[in-house]
């Protein structure tokens, strides 16, 4: 069976090949090509002089470079281009098969209606898979697919979710690429079981939030309290919220459902001063003459300028602007993931919680804390937005009294007899008196410590 190809790039061979450059020069140009190659498919450019130029300007000009950096590059770019101009003229193609089938399948989505985050899942997987298959006609091929799948199964040992994930991309891929109407792959997953969820206490999740960045505090706030997933976090805007009926609005989440959830009060008091910052942001950017927010689906063609109206504002805005991944307009984004995901991994890491904390594990100790309150799990499955209330009861296994957990260890009864109250370390020839319990945490009830978490 096949084992992943190793990268490389369609000018690789011709460079090792040249007869006028020698060994180190072959090095340092391979170098600073792959790192334009890498750029450039980050950036989703074309091979070209233009995209050259590009990368010479915001990547090797952003810093002081050697000299001898300088001159071994820039011939690098002169070799790279006159391959360039050779290749155009023989008909030589000029992307590696990885970057054409991932151009393929992300056009294709396009043309669907795939959300970005969808056709960046889908493009991948199929990329990976011509990567790992390393031909041109095998890539079309549905047996070398059912071996790939098999592959991430038997060696790679992949979850459940991504084995279902890649099969889902290579179905695309061979239904709607190459013109497939039945695609069957005769692939049997491997069912992996459901993992308990990470839960923090009431205590540690007020001392996440004491640690989290002024830009995040808010937003960790409103997730915990309200039950959110990071992306419909991210992507609420102003008219998603109501402050006077304490609701949560959420358009579009997993399933591209839509549900109403709890909005803290203490957390629509804090909201009430937010969006007179918000609101100064948006003031400015309208003067700078910004371009507006990005609307979902059909919605900018339907109405172009509502990008531009206060309600459609984002939340939890960017703190600058940022290209537009499909457009290319240049405008205000939503709080990058990434940001706000680092920031709640660092302020837990500061506040010294011994578990593995991500911002989902917020919307875990919600589900958690409101089950343990005494919420039906009707109504949690509702607020959480679960299609199956089977996903719901997951959290019946983590939240106290609920839970086997809630039972007290045979440990505790025998607390108070000798061999725990008079221990003899028979190094030291000393007797040490037991560890005694410290005094119980008072329960505090969710979201009313969150007025005092900053």
């Amino acid at each position: 069976m096949n084992t992943p190809q190793v990268n490389s790039f369609p000018w690789s061979n011709d460079l090792q090949a040249s007869r006028d450059l020698n060994h180190r020069e072959k090095g340092g140009f391979a170098f600073v090509l792959g790192w334009f190659e890498k750029w450039r498919r980050s950036e989703n450019r074309p091979p070209s002089a233009e995209a050259a130029r590009v990368f010479w300007k915001t990547q090797i000009k952003s810093k002081p470079r050697e000299a001898w950096q300088l001159d071994q590059w820039t011939e690098a770019f002169r070799w790279y281009l006159g391959w360039l101009a050779w290749a155009e003229e023989n008909g030589t193609r000029t992307m590696a098969l990885e970057e054409r089938v991932r151009t393929a399948v992300n056009q294709t989505g396009a043309r669907r209606g795939l959300a970005l985050a969808t056709r960046k899942v889908y493009s991948g997987w199929a990329g990976r898979f011509a990567r790992w298959v390393g031909d041109e006609r095998a890539t079309m091929d549905s047996d070398r697919a059912r071996d790939f799948l098999t592959w991430l199964v038997a060696d790679q040992k992949v979850s459940f979710s991504t084995q279902k994930q890649a099969l889902n991309a290579l179905v695309f891929f061979f239904k709607e690429v190459c013109g497939r109407e039945e695609v069957d792959l005769q692939v049997t997953m491997r069912k992996t079981h459901r993992r308990i969820p990470t839960v923090l206490n009431l205590q540690e999740i007020a001392a996440l939030l004491t640690h989290l960045p002024e830009n995040c505090l808010l937003a960790a706030k409103l997730q915990y309290g309200s039950g959110l997933r990071m992306k419909e976090l991210l992507n609420l805007r102003v008219k998603d919220v109501d402050l006077d009926r304490l609701q949560v609005t959420v358009h579009e989440g997993k399933g591209d459902r839509d549900r109403v959830t709890v909005l803290p009060k203490v957390v629509a008091e804090e909201l009430i001063e937010w969006k007179k910052r918000l609101r100064e942001i948006h003031e400015a950017d309208r003067a700078a003459n910004v371009p507006g927010v990005a609307l979902p689906k059909a919605l900018s063609r339907k109405w172009p300028k509502a990008g531009e109206d206060w309600k459609w504002m984002w939340l939890f805005p960017g703190p600058d602007l940022s290209v537009d991944p499909d457009s290319k307009v240049r405008r205000r984004h939503h709080l990058h993931t990434g940001v706000y995901g680092n920031a709640i991994r660092q302020a837990a890491k500061a506040a010294g919680i011994e578990k593995r904390v991500t911002s989902h594990a917020l919307r875990h100790s919600f589900a958690t804390h409101l089950l343990e309150q005494g919420t039906d799990i009707r109504t949690l499955q509702e607020l959480l937005g679960h299609s199956d209330v089977s996903t719901t009861m997951i959290y019946t296994h983590v939240a106290k009294g609920l839970s086997h957990c809630g039972s007290p260890s045979p440990l505790d009864g025998i607390a108070g007899h000798s061999f725990a109250t008079d221990h003899h370390d028979e190094k030291t020839h000393r007797r040490t008196a037991p560890l005694q319990p410290g005094p119980s945490a008072v329960p505090v009830p969710p979201f009313q410590f969150l007025a005092h978490a900053e």
